[in-house]
């Protein structure tokens, strides 16, 4: 399973995301003056690459926000998770973002996160 770091809630398991599709496509100004090739084009077609790709996933289950992911295809390896450029509703063209540092080399936080979650001991106690 993946971890992913969503940029305002911190790194949750990949059951709570769902995938949104290529990230950094331009939607045509005017779809009527396509013809239909060109529109199933735009509609069915993605680049299908291998190795580093951008796409955009939503945090469903939490606090359902779209944000952008760059993820290895081949190892499944998270390179980097950065915020959508402008608008929550849909991404604009924006320069590729440094990769953040890989997980297996960079240093834990010195202290866990503070959480609201109460240990199923207390339910009931009162506080």
């Amino acid at each position: 399973m993946l971890l992913i770091e969503c940029p305002w809630c911190g790194p949750r398991d990949e059951i709570e995301f769902s995938y949104g599709g290529e990230a950094h496509r331009v939607r045509p100004s005017d779809p009527s003056t396509l013809s239909d090739a060109e529109w199933s084009e735009f509609l069915f077609m993605r680049t299908n690459t291998k190795g580093a790709h951008r796409e955009r996933w939503v945090h469903s289950h939490g606090c359902r926000r779209w944000f952008n992911v760059e993820r290895d295809t081949i190892s499944y390896r998270i390179i980097n998770v950065y915020k959508m450029a402008g608008a929550e509703a849909g991404p604009a063209e924006a320069p590729m973002p440094a990769p953040r540092p890989d997980a297996a080399t960079a240093e834990p936080p010195a202290e866990a996160p503070a959480t609201n979650v109460v240990p199923l001991a207390k339910v009931g106690q009162g506080s």
